[in-house]
Order: structure tokens, then sequence, then C-alpha cells
């Protein structure tokens, strides 16, 4: 007999395409099987009549180093205690100080943990130009060794490519990066925003697999540089596979921006948030709200969810295993209250914007044990 049966909801399943009632058995941790409302038999069952079983959420873009980092909040807070039961620190930690953050982050969070190691040997620990000293700012070998040591938690490489960053590094870190994130087979997520250098020449260095974040920022530049139309070099690095999340950060998302967007065919593969202190308490507030502002953009609401699940696993290299509701992957589930009310949602240039459906979680599972908000304890 299965461990746990989850019954009364309604399985939102994004890598299917499919919302529709059932019941979700788990044993030893990972989806045993689904089946029709009433089916399945556990010692434990939990009822999530009203709700939308969703695979765990994945936040591709936090910052969950406090402490080390003046933008650091813990990984539980911006995690599991919102729902989400993987989050991806973009950044935060370099190889200088990975032995700690294993240690104090990926060690002591509950929620699953995941990282986009900086190409600055630095970080963040030592301010927000990290990449403003050249060559001496990289520690080449021991991010190689660390890469082939550490690959069950960093996922890729990350680099900021703007100016505040870069000093007069120009191209060089993003070079770098994407010469040994290809040794490793892994990806890079590159953070844009202000110019320079000019988006166009970042996303000429990307290729398929490779992450643009803040992609949808309302600052000088960005995805229409001057003009009307998306730039050439958008539509180049989308037929190569470069791929663009939210990244909604304190300013790196707008919703006209994203509006343009979308109507001109392009659209956002991720949700990352960038949660971090100074946007916890707005304009980010949670995955959820972020993917709430993309329902209110009128992106249907499987492919939303897909920006929390399925795509994000898949960018991790952990698709099947995280982001899925298929039979043998491991059971983080997160349950979802859809709302059919008016709610307003605000940007990060502080734009309001007025939708009709949001999410809240009321609770989540982690390798099919209860560990998120709200969640009722399982009947016998």
């Amino acid at each position: 007999m299965d461990e746990l049966v989850l019954t009364g909801g309604r399985l939102a399943d994004p890598e299917r395409g499919t919302i529709e009632p059932g019941d979700l058995a788990v044993r030893d941790g990972r989806i045993a099987r689904t089946g029709p409302p009433g089916t399945l038999r556990g010692r434990e069952t939990l009822d999530a009549t009203g709700l939308l079983v969703t695979p765990g959420l994945i936040d591709l873009h936090t910052h969950v180093y406090p402490g080390r980092t003046g933008l650091g909040v813990p990984a539980d807070s911006v995690g599991v205690e919102q729902g989400v039961t993987t989050v991806a620190d973009a950044g935060s930690c370099g190889s200088d100080d990975w032995a700690d953050f294993r240690r104090t982050v990926v060690g002591a969070a509950r929620t699953r943990v995941r990282s986009w190691l900086n190409i600055s040997r630095h970080g963040l620990v030592q301010g927000h130009s990290e990449l403003a000293g050249g060559p001496r700012d990289i520690d080449l070998d021991t991010a190689d060794a660390l890469l082939r040591r550490e690959g069950a938690v960093v996922r890729g490489l990350k680099v900021r490519m703007s100016r505040s960053v870069l000093g007069d590094s120009g191209l060089a870190p993003l070079r770098t990066a994407t010469r040994l994130a290809a040794r490793h087979g892994l990806p890079v997520m590159v953070h844009v925003g202000n110019e320079p250098p000019a988006l166009a020449d970042v996303l000429g260095l990307l290729g398929a697999g490779d992450v643009v974040t803040h992609a949808f920022h309302g600052k000088p530049g960005g995805l229409f540089g001057d003009g009307f139309e998306p730039l050439p070099a958008v539509w180049d690095a989308l037929e190569r596979g470069v791929l663009l999340d939210v990244g909604h950060g304190s300013s790196s998302f707008a919703f006209r921006t994203a509006e343009r967007a979308l109507a001109a065919g392009v659209r956002p593969h991720t949700a990352g948030t960038d949660l971090h202190r100074r946007n916890a308490d707005g304009p980010v507030h949670s995955l959820t709200d972020t993917l709430g502002k993309l329902l209110a953009l009128g992106m249907p609401l499987l492919e939303v969810l897909a920006c929390a699940t399925s795509r994000p696993a898949r960018v991790l290299q952990e698709d099947g295993r995280l982001g899925s509701l298929r039979p043998g992957a491991v059971a983080d589930l997160t349950l979802l209250h859809l709302s059919e009310e008016p709610v307003t949602f605000t940007d990060a240039t502080g734009e309001r914007r007025r939708g009709g459906r949001s999410l809240t979680v009321r609770g989540a599972l982690l390798a099919g044990r209860p560990g998120g908000p709200g969640l009722p304890e399982p009947a016998v």
C-alpha cells in the first residue's frame, strides 16, 4: 500500500498540458502513481479538495546567502515557507566562499537549494562590482574543480553583465564563463540591465540552454533597443535556444515591456523572482505573486505553472526528477488555491495592473512529507 494519497484536488500537470481531478499516491518519497478520483488508497490521506496539486514550485533566481551578502534572505523564507520546494541561488556565492555556502545554506535549509555559481570568485560577498577588477576577480582553476566536485548542487554559472558590475571588464567575464560552463555541459545565467555592454553583444555569446534573466526590464535598451520591434539579436538568440527568465527583482520587471514582448511573440520561459532582502516586502513578495502577474498579462495558467515547475527543472537538468507529476519523480508538490477574484499587482516600476486570477499557497510536500505553510496533517 502507498504511504500517502492526496485526494480531492485537481492535478495540474504542465508537462502533459492537463488540469483534471485525480488522486496522487506517494511512496518512499517519490510519486508512485496517479489515478481517477477515489481510486487510490494509502496508509494516510491528505484532503486537497478545491486545490490545484502541482509539481513542487521551483524558483530559478533567488539570493539566499544571508549574513555574508547584503541581499541574502534565508532559503526557507522564500522557499518552503512560501510553498516553493526548490530555489536556485543566482550568484550570491563565488568559488572563494563555496565551502561556507555549502554548509550554512545548502546543508541547513529544508528547501532544496541549487546554485548558479558566480564566475567572480567573490560572488556578492564583497559588494556588487564583483567583476570590476579584471582577471584577478576570477579563479578559473578553483571554479573548474568545484564544478567537477559539486555538480549535484551547482547547476550553472552566473555572470552579471551591466556597467555597474563590470567596470572596464567588458565581455571578457562572459566569454570565460561560457567556455567553462560548456566544458562541464552546464548553462550560464546572464544578468542584463543597464548598458554597456549592449544586449545584442551579450546575446551573441549565448547558446542553447543559456538563460537571460531580467529579460523584461523597463530600462533603456533591452529587448526592443530604441525601436518598436524586438532586436534581430533577440530572435537569433531564441532560435538558438537561449531562454528568457523574468528575474523580477527590485527594478527588472515592467508590465509594459512584458506586454509588448508577448504581443510580438517573445515569451518568458521561466519565472525566476530575484527575491532578496530588499524586495521581499515588495514589489516581488513571492514566486506565486510573480506568477499572478504573468496571469494578469494574459498568459494561460498551464504555461504560467510550467514557468515555475517543468521548465526550470529542465534548465537545472533535473527534468523528470523535479518539477514533474510523473511516477518516479521526487514527490515535491505544491498545493495552490486559484482565486477568480479581482486583484491588483504592482511591477518593479510602480505600475499597477488589475488581474482576475491569483494563486495562493495552501501547502507543500518535500519528498512526500508536509513541509509548507498551512497544510493539514494527513489523516490515517
